[in-house]
């Protein structure tokens, strides 16, 4: 039901993008502090709710269907208003662009993999780059605006932002190079069946 309190914290990660990206285009040091803290917000519901759904026995398709389509949106859109609004230091549009392209890829390869019945579970290396992936885009939203804003000019904190999201790529290239190759064996298993 949409109104369990896991759906409601899943759909508070797509109610909480507009605010994020109007608080970014507004390229003000209390904005970005605000949209790093919305989106660290954000980012701890995707961890809540999954886990109150599984205590409450309310697992539901809508809650399964709405997850990860939160979960995407978030960081699509997160990293797209940083690029439009030049908020990728050292280099961190291409890490950028290489998780956005394999969110797309896993996305479209599970909703192949659904309507034959197997699923792509989540792997713990797929966790740690959820984690850097999550960090990197709450230090790039915060930007070193923030840390002059709270005394702290000299932490390097898009720095610190692209690195996790350099690290992040890295992890995403080899969980998607995982996933890519399971639904490679199960497509070329099948064809094997049908000959």
């Amino acid at each position: 039901m949409i109104t369990d309190l896991p759906n409601l914290l899943t759909l508070s990660r797509i109610v909480a993008i507009p605010v994020i990206i109007a608080l970014v285009a507004m390229r003000a040091p209390a904005a970005d502090a605000v949209a790093c803290v919305l989106f660290i917000m954000a980012g701890i519901t995707d961890y809540w709710d999954g886990r109150l759904a599984r205590s409450r026995q309310q697992l539901s398709d809508l809650g399964r269907m709405l997850d990860p389509i939160a979960d995407k949106l978030l960081v699509a859109a997160s990293l797209m208003v940083l690029a439009g609004m030049g908020r990728m230091p050292y280099g961190a549009l291409w890490p950028a662009v290489v998780i956005l392209c394999r969110e797309i890829m896993v996305s479209g390869l599970r909703e192949y993999l659904a309507g034959t019945k197997i699923s792509l579970p989540v792997t713990r290396l797929a966790k740690w780059k959820t984690g850097f992936q999550m960090t990197a885009i709450g230090f790039l939203l915060a930007g070193d605006t923030t840390a002059q804003l709270i005394g702290l000019s000299f932490f390097p904190v898009g720095l610190i932002g692209s690195l996790l999201l350099w690290i992040a790529a890295v992890l995403t290239l080899i969980t998607g190079w995982d996933y890519l190759v399971t639904g490679l064996k199960y497509m070329a298993n099948r064809r094997t069946q049908r000959a």
